[in-house]
């Protein structure tokens, strides 16, 4: 079935309309969503203006969404599948299983800019859901961003026994890879300031290298040594 059916106004034989397929119709729905709570929040955003902008009526959202709540979730999983996001899990998994540390953090660096970069609105929503301490802020969470957390923290601790990385809270750490490309997406696509003139490869290369070299346990041996911090890697991938 193709996503739009062709359709004649029997009142206006002039008139050719398209249907869109339930499928179709329940997608345009949730991006249109997206929007408007992003800007309005849960609260402030209507579902007649989500109709409006549709061109349906409030009676099609509910028989897609049973209820304005039911659509506000709808969103997160929707999202989910969108970007891949198990896919890329798993990325990280064969990456961890083969001690393969430059590219697993440069993943996760890429995923978080990616993420900001393809859908600032989606972004904003889930801030506006956590100020609202709304359940989605929440859901994202646990289905999301603590088992990211600690399968990076886990990861980290492992290589910390195996001495590849210095000792410090493994947690923390995830915290410090996590931040730089976050902020970076907070400012420049939630809040469209213009702070710096870096490209998004390149922010990612330092995102990479500063936590990379951070972390070795032979940086801090040669430092140790020398007394003094070892130069800062020139690699750049783009």
């Amino acid at each position: 079935m193709t996503s739009r059916q062709l359709e004649i106004d029997p009142k206006k034989t002039n008139i050719v309309r398209f249907r869109m397929s339930r499928e179709a119709r329940r997608r345009q729905l949730i991006e249109i969503a997206v929007k408007y709570f992003s800007r309005f929040g849960f609260q402030g955003a209507s579902t007649k203006a989500i109709a409006k902008e549709a061109g349906v009526t409030e009676a099609i959202i509910y028989r897609h969404f049973s209820t304005k709540e039911h659509l506000y979730s709808a969103i997160l999983d929707y999202k989910l599948q969108q970007s891949g996001t198990q896919e890329w899990i798993n990325e990280l998994h064969k990456l961890a299983e083969a001690n393969r540390d430059e590219e697993l953090f440069r993943s996760v660096a890429r995923k978080v800019l990616d993420a900001y970069a393809r859908d600032p609105d989606f972004q904003r929503l889930m801030f506006r859901a956590a100020i609202e301490n709304h359940d989605i802020s929440m859901l994202l969470h646990q289905k999301v961003g603590l088992p990211v957390y600690e399968f990076l923290r886990d990861y980290i601790a492992r290589r910390q026994r195996e001495g590849a990385f210095r000792k410090c809270d493994p947690g923390v750490a995830v915290f410090a890879l996590v931040a730089l490309p976050s902020y970076f997406g907070i400012v420049s696509r939630v809040f469209q300031l213009k702070v710096v003139t870096a490209s998004q490869s390149d922010l990612l290369n330092t995102a990479t290298d500063l936590i990379l070299n951070g972390m070795s346990a032979r940086n801090l041996q040669r430092k140790h040594r020398t007394g003094r911090s070892s130069p800062p890697s020139n690699k750049r991938t783009d």
